[in-house]
């Protein structure tokens, strides 16, 4: 009998994105565990690690590392394709499509801080969409959108901090602060 080896053959961006998703996948586990008041709402910590990698790295690294922590994170919470899974791709697949037009405005006046909140918004707007047409159908979803809002905008603006000060700190590579 003649036995077959298959070689998968990684380079080393291949490694950077495995240790960047890493990361991002050990923060969504845990804003996981961190209580809050109202339900769906979570600081988004993986979220520093995404803009990180797309102020260093661009965005098609970015969505790499969103994707893969989106579903490893659904596979260790025990949520992969559970209706808090769908809600997490919508909400990534929102902010990595406003995120790709973000990076190309002008640096100026946007930056870590600006992106942040664009896509928090954007994710907040992803999941209420994938909620109103999926899980609940009806319009009354949508009162819950100003609480989603004051969330979006305050994580929002503290992950971008927190992002733009690593940048900020970390030898080489791009920093955008704005």
């Amino acid at each position: 009998m003649t036995r077959s080896v298959t070689r998968l053959v990684t380079t080393p961006e291949d490694h950077r994105i495995a240790r960047l998703a890493a990361a991002a996948i050990g923060l969504a586990l845990l804003d996981a565990a961190i209580p809050l008041p109202l339900p769906g709402v979570k600081p988004g910590l993986s979220n520093i690690v995404t803009l990180i990698v797309l102020a260093r790295h661009g965005w098609r690294v970015a969505a790499w590392v969103s994707g893969l922590r989106v579903i490893a994170g659904g596979i260790l919470l025990g949520q992969l394709l559970a209706p808090g899974f769908f809600m997490s791709l919508a909400g990534a697949l929102s902010s990595l499509l406003i995120l790709g037009g973000a990076v190309r405005l002008p640096e100026r006046w946007f930056g870590t801080v600006s992106w942040s909140v664009l896509a928090a918004f954007a994710h907040i707007g992803g999941q209420l969409a994938l909620a109103r047409l999926w899980l609940i159908p009806h319009n009354g979803v949508f009162y819950l959108t100003p609480f989603f809002a004051v969330a979006a905008l305050s994580f929002g603006i503290v992950n971008g901090l927190i992002a733009a000060r690593l940048l900020a700190g970390a030898p080489s590579g791009t920093s955008q602060t704005t």
